[in-house]
């Protein structure tokens, strides 16, 4: 291994000696590309087959679920040591929090996890552990070519763009998701190093994968402007169903979590949900993205099928039982994420999408007042819950237009995402994968400043080489630390070593020359109160509010005991603010 280790950085190094560093950046983004696309295309083709191997219907398959979350959970536990991060939160937390390192493990924790959840049925979607999967190459490769932090965040973008590029055939949307999910801020020369990483992606779907594979559509009708005050009001509704969506999946997947039950009980009790709803509504099963597809293609009578009602076929009766698919997704979702499964929300939002824009539409028609095209409907519908549910608006138009193979629904598209995103981000101002990561500073926003200080770890900040004194000790034991030390602020412990306060140089210049009072003068007397205090798990972003409101350049740092650790430096806090500001250059600068 250590040989290995050796020849692939002599590799490494002598190609970086020999390019440009835009080549070599270009280089490693066309390797990564290529690696994410290929595991991409396998997670999904081991997907496939193992979905096309059990007869769909029969009744052994109610019972895959859960043998998919078991063994989902038995992985984790007894090979995995029970750790996976899961999701983009994890992708994000990592760029923020992590330097964008990303454990090497992660590149093949989700492929194994996430293809028996969803290959045996689980209702989730493969994109979340695609693009964990391909994040995790992207660090991977970024850290062997010794990138900078700068750089190697660049490459998680590349792995998710190639992996979301690959599944979708959708090269476009690949790199606009990288763009508007993962990177905070975008440099122009970024785009080059994403849209060949995506490139070499989808080569890799194109070459391998076989058309019944691939997501994707034809146009059956072109888009008529008569029909833009029903997209107008399907945009409002795909925003507060994208709403109930984000409510509903957090609570139900939260409840599960909090629940203290052995974890394999909980994948056979969440396994037997599953269960019941499949039974009740078939269309549950998976993934969904053929059901998406028979919508879409107006074969939606194909879908109405129950165990436990007799459904006459009626248009009511198709609207009823589509209308409650619909709701339930997330439900489903929620259990097989929180029951322990591992997989993601991108493609439950486009099936709730999906089911969305046809019930809409096939309401509208029944009134006999409009004829509405029911598989534009339901195409346009998976770009509103999408850009709501996922906080991605221009990823969900160039998917939807990528995948119909044209932009014949392009005003659609962005009249319906654009309306849905403002409505659901007017009241939720983050997704919810990353509200509460958000407001704790654990991931970046797109508020620069703010994210510049999530980078910054208040560890590197701490100067904890101060000299302490006990408030009890009088003038001439400070006068020894003093000449012991270059510091000109002192740190004063009580009697249960304790912050009590400090003591500035300057406040005892005048005392320092009157020295037949040092044994008279205890340093309690002495001691002042800070003007504020930082505990050792605040955020920078407070640690800098602190700074502003008490106008001060130090401020002490204790620990939840309310012991001394050290001082923090405004000057020095500055600094880094600078330095990490500068160091956000376009990739083509020297």
């Amino acid at each position: 291994m250590k040989l290995l280790r050796t020849a692939y950085q002599r590799i490494f190094f002598f190609i970086r000696n020999n390019l440009s560093r835009p080549q070599y950046i270009t280089l490693v983004a066309v390797i990564t590309g290529l690696v994410s696309g290929l595991i991409a295309v396998l997670l999904k083709i081991i997907v496939h087959y193992l979905q096309k191997s059990f007869s769909y219907g029969e009744w052994y398959y109610l019972f895959l679920p859960a043998t998919g979350l078991i063994l989902t959970v038995f992985i984790i536990k007894y090979f995995f040591s029970g750790i996976l991060s899961k999701g983009i939160a994890m992708v994000l937390k990592a760029i923020a929090k992590k330097s964008s390192f990303i454990p090497t493990s992660n590149v093949y924790k989700h492929v194994i996890t996430s293809s028996l959840t969803v290959g045996l049925g689980g209702s989730a979607g493969l994109e979340a552990p695609i693009v964990a999967t391909g994040s995790s190459y992207g660090s991977f490769f970024g850290r062997i070519a010794d990138l900078t932090y700068q750089e190697r965040t660049l490459m998680i973008a590349c792995g998710a763009a190639a992996g979301i590029a690959a599944v979708f055939n959708a090269p476009i949307a690949g790199v606009i998701f990288a763009v508007e999910v993962l990177l905070a801020e975008t440099i122009v020369s970024y785009f080059i190093p994403l849209m060949i990483s995506a490139v070499a992606g989808v080569l890799c779907s194109k070459i391998i994968l076989q058309e019944t594979i691939l997501f994707n559509f034809v146009l059956k009708q072109e888009f008529n402007y008569i029909n833009v005050p029903y997209y107008l009001l399907l945009g409002v509704v795909a925003g507060f169903i994208s709403l109930y969506y984000a409510r509903v999946f957090k609570k139900i997947e939260n409840k599960l979590h909090s629940i203290q039950w052995n974890i394999f009980l909980k994948a056979i009790v969440g396994g037997g949900l599953l269960a019941t709803l499949i039974f009740i509504f078939p269309p549950l099963f998976g993934e969904g993205y053929f059901n998406v597809g028979e919508l879409a293609n107006g074969n939606a009578q194909n879908l109405v099928a129950s165990n436990l009602f007799n459904l006459s076929g009626s248009d009511w009766s198709v609207l009823i039982f589509l209308g409650s698919i619909m709701l339930l997704k997330p439900i489903a979702t929620a259990i097989t994420l929180g029951a322990g499964g591992n997989g993601g929300n991108f493609a439950p939002s486009l099936f709730v999408g999906s089911f969305l824009g046809f019930f809409f539409s096939k309401m509208a028609n029944m009134t006999g007042l409009v004829k509405l095209p029911e598989s534009n409907f339901s195409l346009v519908g998976m770009a509103g819950v999408l850009s709501g549910v996922m906080y991605c608006p221009l990823t969900a138009i160039f998917l939807i237009a990528e995948i119909t193979n044209g932009y014949g629904l392009f005003i659609p598209l962005m009249i319906v995402s654009s309306l849905s995103f403002f409505i659901v981000k007017h009241f939720e101002p983050f997704s919810m994968e990353l509200k509460r990561l958000a407001k704790d500073g654990e991931v970046f926003t797109h508020k620069r400043e703010q994210n510049i200080l999530t980078s910054i770890e208040l560890e590197t900040m701490l100067a904890d080489n101060y000299e302490t004194v006990s408030i009890n000790d009088n003038l001439s034991q400070l006068i020894v630390s003093i000449k012991k030390s270059e510091k000109n602020i002192f740190a004063v412990i009580d009697e249960k070593e304790k912050f009590a306060g400090f003591i500035e140089l300057n406040d005892i210049k005048k005392l320092l020359f009157e020295p037949d009072k040092y044994d008279k003068i205890t340093l309690r007397s002495l001691t002042k109160k800070p003007r504020d205090i930082i505990y050792n798990d605040e955020s920078m972003q407070k640690v800098m509010d602190k700074f502003d409101s008490s106008q001060t350049w130090y401020l002490p740092v204790l620990n939840k005991e309310k012991k001394f650790i050290g001082f923090i430096s405004k000057t020095k806090l500055f600094a880094k603010y600078r330095e990490a500001l500068s160091a956000n250059n376009d990739l083509y600068e020297s």
